[in-house]
């Protein structure tokens, strides 16, 4: 008999397995797919030799998760590489505002009057990062913070939407910068909480970078998957786990699935019926002849390139996908990682990576439009174009069971949402049946490949194993 069974073998249930396998628990996973990962994988989705990420590309979280960075990672074969900048958002005219590891020169971009008001903004995190992710990514209300008056200053400024804290900045370069790091959350400028998203990507990169993995995703989950075979533990590929009686026995099961699907699986009714998924993404991920030709000159030293220059911009699009239409000019995440991570392409040759947002579950193509919103920043994009790998959100939905939708956050970020992931609880990882615990990114502190929704819930399952929870 097993102390633990996991179902599901991404970094969220990994991590959930290998701290419970650390503290002298026997730990079994089950895997629906050939290959352990969820939403950090790497495959060959177009030619032969080109590996993309099908989901997650870059991590500007996981390189800084308190999870990841108390675990051995690198024995296991995950190394990090960071780009000249981590993100540039670049303009129509060629010029760009930059997320750097600098702060200075972040500023810097941002223009004269705009330089002294993100200094001044971000003065009081700098530096604080390991102590403030602590606060940040554990729940917030079960014990301390690290460091309250600088998490209370953080709130007073984060809290709000991201429209609010804009309106310290005078031009359209940092509302636009803003904007595009709170758009990684799905949700209109106007919700609450989104100036803390924003604030939170900015400070990851400043003390962190935004890296991407030698070899791709995979190498994350790899890593997750061997530090957890050293302690012990056992994962099964290429099993659907349909019903709880289905599992081997065990004192408890812990399930990085969506909250529908457990409580399908563990037979709980409706448990979830408050819980609401969110707009979807819409992927493409290119085979490309040569680099993507950017015309700003900064883009092209970025890891991570955002597509919607202006704050009102990227509103419309987040507003339309989140209200049933789908965006004529997209809002897009970009990513090259051979430009830092060549052995990923044959030689010369690069992968290109690319979302935008559509309505749940939407049926339509937005291909044309994405390309469109490529061009305008890169002009002569589509000539390099070899293959491509166009994922809607039936495709990803039917990629990753965890997607429901093409909802990639596993969840919407609104109303109570935001901040009570799943639902209004004591103990977010607990359900109605006491051996049974939700780990996936559904619960706090949400999406990301950071694995600290696994950490938070193996403390769950071990305090509850040991009549401490």
């Amino acid at each position: 008999m097993s102390d633990v069974v996991v179902v599901g073998a991404g970094p969220n249930g990994l991590t959930a397995a290998v701290e419970l396998a650390r503290r002298g628990l026997a730990v079994e996973v089950f895997e629906a797919l050939e290959t352990v990962g969820g939403g950090a994988r790497t495959e060959e989705l177009t030619l032969p030799g080109f590996r993309h990420d099908p989901c997650s590309a870059v991590h500007p979280m996981g390189v800084g998760s308190p999870a990841f960075t108390a675990l051995p990672l690198e024995r296991h074969g995950l190394r990090w590489l960071h780009p000249e900048l981590p993100m540039a958002h670049p303009f129509p005219d060629g010029s760009a505002a930059v997320l750097s590891r600098s702060v200075g020169e972040t500023a810097l971009s941002l223009g004269p009057g705009d330089a002294d008001r993100y200094r001044r903004l971000m003065e009081p995190f700098t530096g604080r990062w390991a102590s403030l992710a602590e606060d940040f990514l554990t729940v917030p209300w079960q014990g301390l913070p690290n460091e309250p008056l600088t998490l209370a200053r953080f709130g007073l400024a984060g809290l709000p939407p991201v429209s609010w804290l804009s309106r310290r900045f005078e031009g359209e370069k940092a509302r636009g910068l803003l904007a595009g790091l709170a758009a990684h959350v799905i949700s209109p400028l106007r919700t609450p909480t989104t100036g803390a998203i924003a604030l939170v990507f900015a400070l990851a990169a400043h003390d962190r970078g935004w890296p991407v993995a030698r070899g791709g995703s995979q190498a994350v989950s790899d890593a997750l998957a061997g530090c957890l075979r050293s302690h012990g533990g056992v994962i099964h590929t290429g099993v659907t786990v349909r019903r709880l009686d289905e599992l081997p026995p065990a004192r408890a099961y812990v399930f990085d699935t969506s909250p529908t699907a457990l409580a399908r699986i563990a037979g709980l009714g409706d448990v979830y019926r408050r819980f609401r998924y969110g707009a979807a993404a819409f992927k493409i991920d290119y085979a490309l002849d040569g680099p993507v030709p950017w015309t700003s000159p900064e883009a092209r030293r970025a890891g991570t390139v955002h597509l919607g220059p202006t704050a009102g911009e990227i509103d419309t699009a987040l507003r339309d996908a989140t209200g049933g239409r789908a965006p004529e000019v997209p809002f897009m995440i970009t990513s090259q990682p051979t430009g830092i991570d060549p052995g990923r392409a044959p030689e010369g040759k690069h992968v290109f990576w690319a979302y935008g947002h559509v309505p749940h579950g939407w049926r339509g193509d937005l291909t044309a439009a994405m390309e469109r919103q490529i061009e305008r920043f890169a002009p002569g994009f589509s000539d390099l174009v070899l293959a491509r790998a166009v994922a809607g959100p039936p495709e990803l939905a039917a990629r990753n069971a965890n997607y429901v939708g093409g909802d990639i956050a596993c969840g919407a970020f609104s109303g109570l949402q935001t901040m009570l992931r799943p639902g209004p609880a004591r103990n977010p990882y607990a359900t109605p049946h006491p051996a049974v615990f939700l780990c996936s990114s559904a619960s706090w502190p949400g999406p990301g490949v950071h694995g600290m929704s696994g950490h938070n819930a193996a403390k769950a399952v071990f305090l509850r194993l040991h009549g401490r929870g």
